[in-house]
């Protein structure tokens, strides 16, 4: 099981339309992919920080998302928004 983790800070500006365009995503993301079998999109109280807890299969699953037509829109849409963006990969170790 792979899991995602990423923490986006995202100019004050563009919070709501970047939380909106997120939701779709994850959303889209459990509707149409297989692999993807969490997709948790989190703020934290002063809403410029936005991270994201996922699971996938494997990493192949992890690699059909970036490469999916929707994550392309998306992604190709909110990069002007984001200040900073950290992704981090993790197995899961834990007892499912």
């Amino acid at each position: 099981m792979l899991i995602i983790a990423v923490t986006f800070t995202i100019k004050p500006e563009h919070i709501n339309s970047f939380r909106a365009a997120m939701l779709k995503n994850a959303s889209t993301s459990l509707a149409e992919e297989d692999g993807c079998l969490t997709f948790d999109v989190c703020e934290a109280k002063e809403g410029e920080v936005i991270f994201l807890y996922e699971r996938y299969t494997d990493s192949n699953a992890f690699d059909l998302h970036l490469r999916a037509p929707h994550f392309l829109e998306f992604d190709k849409l909110v990069t002007p928004w984001i200040r900073a963006k950290q992704v981090d990969r993790y197995s899961l170790i834990s007892e499912e």
